[in-house]
């Protein structure tokens, strides 16, 4: 069963430890999302329409809103992997002059070779993540070290006047995909399912998919889905609301099918990730 072995977040976005022996189910996360391997088997992850190598000399790199999903080959040991979510805002502040961070593109390949200084940096923080007499401050200024090195060494350099005519060329969000999204974004628990918002966005099923696709680069269900998850993860992480509570808040019939939907989008059960980050 796979692992959360120390969690930690703050303004840069949080960052996971992870003994990893179960598949994730495709989604997407607003973050910049960065994988590093520290120990066990090779492994990959599926990004987008590509198969991205996990190894030793290679990660696994995210764009934000970019579809992606972990294949565990159970004949291999676990991966122990370092997973960073990179927040954009945080981004913006300290890489001003590259491209938005948000933006398709900022990783231009999914998987990158790491250098030695990359590789020494992860193992140092994963170190100090363990470590129970590291200063918290410490550990950030690790973690903001590791981000801007791998986003400095990874993350596309763009011209500003160039990216921002791009940025104002592109097709604007459909206005009845934009109606849904804010339908979805106010109250991502109450959503009355796909065939019901389609019919209120005045399409059929298939078009609604089709068009949602085209504004947003996914689904409406992973787009969803993923509102779905950040919240859930912000109220584990930073509430005292009961897991059961929360379950029933973001739609969800019953505790364990919540549980399920968690541990099969963020790799643990929501119990196991409140109970590893309050204990860090």
């Amino acid at each position: 069963m796979s692992r959360a072995l120390r969690i930690a977040h703050g303004d840069f976005g949080r960052v996971a430890l992870l003994d990893m022996d179960r598949s994730l189910v495709r989604h997407a996360h607003p973050h910049c999302h960065v994988l590093l391997k520290l120990g066990g088997d090779d492994t990959r992850f599926a990004v987008g329409s590509s198969l991205a190598p996990l190894t030793d000399d290679l990660a696994v790199l995210v764009n934000a809103w970019e579809p992606h999903a972990y294949v565990h080959d159970p004949s291999r040991r676990n991966a122990l992997i370092l997973a960073l979510y990179i927040d954009p805002s945080w981004l913006r502040l300290v890489q001003a002059d590259r491209i938005a961070p948000g933006a398709p593109g900022f990783f231009p390949a999914s998987a990158g070779r790491i250098d030695a200084g990359i590789r020494r940096l992860a193992h140092d923080l994963a170190d100090a993540m363990v470590d129970p007499t590291m200063q918290a401050a410490a550990r950030e200024a690790l973690l903001s070290e590791l981000m801007i090195r791998v986003v400095a060494r990874f993350g596309s350099w763009r011209d500003r006047r160039a990216m921002l005519i791009e940025a104002a060329g592109r097709a604007s969000i459909d206005h009845r995909v934009r109606r849904s999204i804010d339908a979805m974004r106010a109250d991502p628990g109450g959503v009355p399912g796909m065939e019901r918002m389609a019919r209120q966005a005045g399409l059929s099923r298939a078009h609604f998919f089709r068009l949602f696709e085209r504004s947003t680069g996914v689904t409406p269900l992973v787009f969803l889905n993923m509102l779905r998850v950040e919240r859930a993860v912000d109220a584990v992480m930073n509430a005292d609301e009961s897991l059961a509570d929360i379950g029933e808040r973001l739609g969800f019939g019953a505790p364990a099918q919540f549980s399920r939907f968690f541990r099969d989008h963020v790799s643990v059960a929501p119990r196991e990730f409140r109970a590893v980050l309050r204990s860090a």
